[in-house]
């Protein structure tokens, strides 16, 4: 009995409860922890059960990559092409900010998957639907960078990690001791850095609303290639005007 329920287990394992299953442990533990053996135990079956379905380490995490891009909410439908890139940029957002592990894994990837070609045409379709030229979008594009997938690198998140850890705590001792050097050293840096600070009283490695500050890069963005679509800007006349 117990042999025919295992061989049942067995044969309902796919590659999509694979990828899920491996997802909700990343989502638990984190990328670091994941391995097949212990993604093995949470499914309860063997470890070579899971080659069956992923070849490899890295299948699995390209796997895990396209469950997560499937989340990103698609165009809206009628919407101007602003207000439709900023909601779908907003969504990635949202669905890194669940997978805090997703960051990190979709930088290390080699070789795009399907579902992440998907997303870029997907993406680059909306400017091209609005009457973009491929020129203009390939330069947008260069400019929205990460933010097409919901992140960016954060000039003063200094306590920010990749898969959303807490920072390790600074004692008062040090953490007024970094804010005397940088006052002496560094007082511009201090004064924009510290321009944000929260109530909590924290100065040297107080964070930014992460939020507002993506969105507001974000719109300066859409509000300058906005301007350069209406004035038809192409990367031709541009180095005509040079001479």
């Amino acid at each position: 009995m117990t042999q025919q329920i295992a061989a049942e287990r067995r044969a309902r394992l796919n590659r999509e409860r694979v990828l899920l299953a491996a997802v909700a442990l990343a989502d638990e533990v984190g990328i670091g922890p994941l391995s097949m053996r212990r993604l093995a135990q949470e499914l309860d079956v063997v470890p070579m059960a899971l080659y069956k379905h992923v070849a490899n380490k890295e299948e699995l995490l390209d796997g895990m990559v396209d469950v997560v891009i499937g989340e990103i909410d698609p165009p809206v439908a009628g919407a101007d092409w602003k207000s439709m890139v900023r909601l779908r940029v907003l969504s990635a957002r949202r669905v890194l900010q669940r997978h805090r592990w997703a960051r990190r894994v979709l930088e290390t990837r080699t070789n795009p998957t399907p579902a992440v070609l998907g997303y870029m045409d997907s993406f680059i379709g909306m400017f091209f639907a609005r009457g973009f030229s491929v020129d203009l979008t390939h330069h947008v594009m260069h400019a929205i960078g990460s933010r097409m997938w919901g992140f960016t690198q954060e000039l003063f998140d200094a306590t920010a990690t990749s898969e959303g850890d807490a920072p390790a705590a600074v004692a008062p001792e040090v953490q007024a001791a970094m804010y005397q050097e940088m006052s002496a050293n560094y007082p511009n840096v201090l004064q924009v850095a510290t321009a944000a600070s929260h109530d909590d009283g924290s100065v040297v490695g107080s964070g930014c609303d992460d939020q507002f500050e993506f969105e507001f890069a974000l719109d300066l963005l859409l509000d300058g290639i906005e301007r350069l679509h209406q004035r038809d800007c192409s990367s031709a006349a541009a180095r005509l005007e040079r001479g």
